[in-house]
């Protein structure tokens, strides 16, 4: 019986508000039972969670099943706990990711955590997109990280999401007084010179982007530049003395950015690659621009826990504060409300709370 089980003694389970998917892109507010935590397992109330982008692009696309609770960049008080869990009470700040690597197969030891079988299980349930998130075992154990009082929600739960973005900052093996440039000034795009900025301070970060508002967000957090995509390479150029950026992020997508990224990084550069591209679309590039002059192309798509514990130690020493990238903070019965807003790019950052209803 899980700690805090007055929670669950009544004879009627208790019950929630989730955001169901129902098909396509259309989702509704229904109750669910409240799931009770089992040995090992921590159940957390919501207090704040992110809509990620990949959320949205599953919402827009359709490629959810029915029934489905997509939310994972969670924030939640732990509200019981089930036997053997130690090192976390209840009332406490909780932030885990829904993602965690058996540390054992083939990819994990040749340091592919995120493309481990295991690190596929979504650990979070129903989904963060929920008053009430049970987390599993695995994730309570390896992932699960108290938030210190010094952290807000608005930051802590940004530790997956930045997370990823670490990953492909790593990879770029980026110099520490290079020049980076970032297509891409949404949530994502700004995130990455926050990462940037906390990880390598000595590294000049241009952002590209047509919306002058984002542009002006980008330079009042730190970047170097920001322009138009147009106007790209002649800044580049100037900052980093001729020679092109040492990296270039996507987080744009697609063929025209990735041939446009090329462009902009210098001989002996990367590009990678952190966006979703159209069904089937394929790139194409002149193949000896990257041959002859050793470039570099990378796919980066997720976070595993190396990354977690260096962003979350940013986090907690104050060298990454993501949370003025927060535009809109709704409740979850606004749900629909928030994905509008995101798809019509009238929202930098949404964050739900828990649905205007007590179980």
């Amino acid at each position: 019986m899980p700690l805090n089980a007055k929670f669950f003694s009544s004879t009627a389970a208790p019950t929630q508000q989730v955001v169901a998917c129902t098909g396509g892109a259309a989702t509704r507010l229904e109750p669910r039972p409240v799931p009770a935590p089992g040995r090992g397992e921590m159940l957390l109330r919501l207090r704040a969670v992110g809509l990620c982008g990949t959320d949205l692009f599953k919402l827009v696309t359709g490629a959810v099943t029915p029934g489905l609770v997509l939310g994972h960049e969670l924030v939640g008080t732990v509200y019981a706990l089930g036997t053997g869990v130690e090192g976390f009470g209840l009332g406490e700040r909780i932030a885990v990711p829904h993602h965690v690597p058996c540390g054992e197969c083939a990819q994990c030891r040749r340091g592919s955590e995120t493309l481990c079988t295991t690190f596929r299980e979504n650990l979070l349930e129903p989904g963060g997109f929920a008053n009430f998130v049970l987390v599993r075992r695995r994730a309570v154990r390896e992932a699960a990280r108290r938030v210190p009082e010094t952290v807000g929600d608005d930051t802590a739960l940004w530790m997956e999401p930045a997370a990823c973005v670490m990953r492909g900052v790593w990879r770029a093996a980026l110099p520490a007084d290079g020049v980076a440039v970032v297509q891409g000034a949404g949530s994502m795009g700004l995130l990455h010179l926050l990462v940037m900025r906390a990880e390598y301070p000595g590294v000049r970060v241009v952002m590209v982007d047509p919306m002058a508002e984002r542009r002006a967000l980008a330079m009042r957090l730190g970047a170097h530049g920001a322009v138009e995509p147009g106007d790209a390479v002649g800044l580049v150029t100037h900052a980093s003395d001729g020679l092109g950026a040492d990296a270039v992020f996507d987080t744009v997508g697609g063929a025209g950015p990735l041939n446009a990224a090329l462009d902009l990084s210098r001989e002996g550069g990367a590009v990678v690659v952190f966006a979703h591209a159209g069904e089937g679309e394929r790139a194409d590039f002149d193949i000896n621009a990257l041959f002859k002059h050793e470039r570099r192309i990378v796919g980066s798509y997720s976070g595993g826990p190396g990354e977690q514990a260096r962003v979350f130690e940013h986090m907690c020493a104050g060298r990454l504060d993501p949370a003025p990238l927060v535009s809109h903070r709704l409740g979850l019965e606004r749900f629909d409300e928030g994905v509008r807003l995101a798809r019509a790019r009238e929202a930098l950052k949404v964050v739900f709370t828990g649905a205007d209803y007590t179980p």
